[in-house]
Formats: structure tokens, sequence, C-alpha cells
């Protein structure tokens, strides 16, 4: 089951300021037929992420946090429309394992969070959650189709998590519940 909701736009109205201006926040909830623990170590080796993850080109691990992973700074690069590639630092902070975190974009401010939840045995409801806003006056323009574009890559990265696992029975087997 996939439910998707955003993008959608919020009023926020930043300190000292009184013109207000528009937050896009986009919420896509999964449910993926892999238990928490198995999606959890999927996402831990980084380096792993090109591999199912559209949305990333490659990830540095900057700074590694605590042994949790709080505090961790990753380096992310991204595929953007036209061939072009961004890259954002962010800092993972309120992680959980098997259970999420929270992450911010060091440069530009955009927040999201990645929970998963445990409804049955090899079963994971994933939510995904962001929330951005492009300061740069030119690129506003541009703000609507590159953050659509940047969405289905996020979501298509979810969905390539569970096929990965599909496909590779000896990640973790361990962590396979009720088979």
């Amino acid at each position: 089951t996939t439910r998707r909701r955003g993008p959608r736009r919020t009023s926020a109205r930043p300190p000292g300021r009184a013109k207000r201006t528009a937050m896009r926040e986009h919420e896509f909830t999964i449910e993926l037929p892999h238990a928490p623990a198995r999606l959890w170590a999927l996402f831990q080796p980084y380096d792993l992420r090109p591999e199912y993850a559209s949305a990333v080109l490659a990830v540095e691990i900057v700074h590694p946090g605590d042994a949790a992973g709080n505090g961790l700074v990753r380096r992310v690069e991204y595929p953007l429309p036209f061939g072009r590639r961004g890259e954002s630092f962010e800092l993972v902070t309120n992680v959980r394992p098997s259970e999420g975190y929270d992450y911010v974009m060091l440069r530009s401010g955009l927040s999201g969070s990645l929970v998963l939840e445990h409804p049955g045995p090899d079963r994971t409801r994933l939510r995904f959650r962001e929330r951005f806003h492009m300061t740069t006056p030119v690129l506003r323009w541009f703000e609507g189709p590159i953050y659509r574009f940047i969405n289905r890559k996020n979501e298509a990265s979810m969905r390539g998590a569970s096929a990965w696992l599909d496909a590779h029975p000896e990640f973790h087997p361990e962590l396979r519940e009720g088979r």
C-alpha cells in the first residue's frame, strides 16, 4: 500500500520577518514486506545506497557521529533534472535504531525524517517526510518541477530498497521474522 501526500504548501513566518513564505512539505508512506531491522541494516552501509536508491549517486561520511549515528554528517550527491547533480551535507539526529531518524541539510535547511513502523511480522510501514523552501529567487521559478523530480526519486528509492532486499535474500537473513 502506498500513500502519498504532497507536495503541500504551508505558510511559514520566520522570526523577525513579516512577509510570509511558502514551505513545501512532502510525505510518502509505503508498506514493505521486510522487517524494520532488515531495512535498517540495509540503510546503514551508506556505500550500498547507490545500488538501490535512484535518488542517490554517492554518499560520503564526513563525520560518523556517536555509536548510534547521532551527529553523523553525510555528503550526498543526487541527480537533478536535465542530467545535473546536486550535493548536500546532511546532519543526522534523533537516531532510533530500526525505528528511524531525522536529518537536516546544512546549507539549505531542508529537514526530513524517516520512520519505520512494525505492523506485523516481516512488514514495515515506512514514512518519509521532507520540508523544503528554496530561497534563491531565480530557483523559485523552478521549485515545483525540481521538487516533484526529487520526490519521485525518493519514492523510487524506498521501493528500490525493498526490491534490493528481495533480490538479495543472503543479506542479513537472521533479521527475517516469521519464516
